[in-house]
């Protein structure tokens, strides 16, 4: 073999690596995030009356939103009328009931160790910081047990994670949850792979990507945004689990695409802006309305962060250049291979 043909090949090989990497994998471990993290739940559990009497005045004063949250929407035990005493009695009684202690039982032994879930969220804020210099951040994170009202929500300055949603749906409290409302395709989302994935998301939907009031075509950009700002956050994450979904619905969603696109096309549904037309294409459930049953919810999200991929492929600008781009001139770039 000529030492031409030797050049050639390692050539070929370089420029096939680099067709297979990814712009979003980039080193952002130097940028500098401050989050503090709580696990609340565990300071509930653990803690003597004396410490957690301090804790409540401290909690109040720190992280008073996600904390009030808690107290008085998922626990359903009142917040900042709570005097000491009775904010104790409320705990006890709380953490007393037979279900309660085994779910606290069950939190405990799945996330003995919250470290690797911390690092994870460090990262994605540090890459969000990256590509979006000025980007708001949260200064809290606060891990909990929301008595499953919510996955991940975010306030003004912190992210709230339940973790008893993340528990697996064969576990046993979450199997003796009610099918109603607790359906079959909301306790198998309950899996802690998407849990660092929930958390930098709910933060982009809430204070990164601005809502749109307009048609279904700026609510599927939109969309296509949170979910690629998120991907950006975790790029070594599979696009199945930004998307929270199975390897086999990402998989029907990338082999159905094309048909996902025509029905929209077809159907002229890409400009209406009714909210049954945006909620049929958008919510969570156990499927897409309007589309095979076979296939999963949120389409219209997918169909979103598919076209927000090619406008990426094809513009090749910044991601900041991106969220600042219309939906019209995002949308003129989408062509199906």
């Amino acid at each position: 073999m000529t030492l031409k043909s030797i050049f050639v090949i390692q050539l070929l090989i370089v420029l096939l690596m680099g067709c297979k990497s990814n712009p979003l994998d980039v080193d952002a471990s130097g940028e500098k995030v401050a989050i503090n993290y709580v696990h609340l739940d565990s300071l509930f559990v653990h803690s003597s009356p004396s410490d957690l009497q301090k804790l409540h005045r401290r909690h109040l004063e720190e992280i008073r939103e996600i904390y009030t949250y808690e107290l008085g929407y998922c626990l359903g035990i009142g917040g900042s009328d709570n005097n000491d005493t009775s904010f104790l009695q409320s705990i006890h009684l709380f953490l007393s009931d037979p279900y309660i202690a085994r779910l606290e039982k069950r939190i405990a032994d799945k996330f003995p160790n919250l470290a690797p879930y911390k690092k994870e969220i460090n990262s994605g804020f540090q890459h969000i910081k990256h590509h979006l210099p000025k980007a708001k951040l949260p200064e809290h994170v606060v891990f909990m047990n929301s008595f499953f009202a919510s996955n991940a929500f975010s306030t003004e300055k912190q992210i709230g994670i339940g973790l008893e949603r993340y528990l697996g749906s064969t576990t046993d409290v979450i199997r003796e949850l009610p099918p109603d409302p607790f359906y079959k395709w909301i306790k198998d989302g309950m899996h802690a792979s998407f849990l660092s994935r929930d958390a930098i998301c709910s933060w982009v939907m809430t204070h990164l990507v601005e809502e749109v009031d307009g048609n279904l075509a700026e609510n599927i950009i939109r969309w296509g945004k949170v979910i690629y700002l998120t991907q950006a956050a975790l790029p070594k994450f599979e696009p199945a689990v930004i998307l929270r979904y199975t390897e086999n619905d990402y998989k029907w969603a990338i082999d159905n695409e094309y048909s996902i696109w025509k029905y929209l096309v077809d159907e002229k549904l890409l400009f209406k802006s009714d909210d049954r037309t945006k909620l049929n294409l958008l919510k969570e459930g156990p499927y897409t309305v309007g589309l095979s049953e076979k296939g999963p919810d949120r389409l219209g999200q997918f169909l979103g962060f598919r076209i927000i991929q090619k406008f990426m492929e094809v513009r090749k600008c910044s991601v900041e250049e991106m969220l600042n781009s219309s939906y019209s001139d995002i949308l003129v770039e989408y062509e199906i291979d």
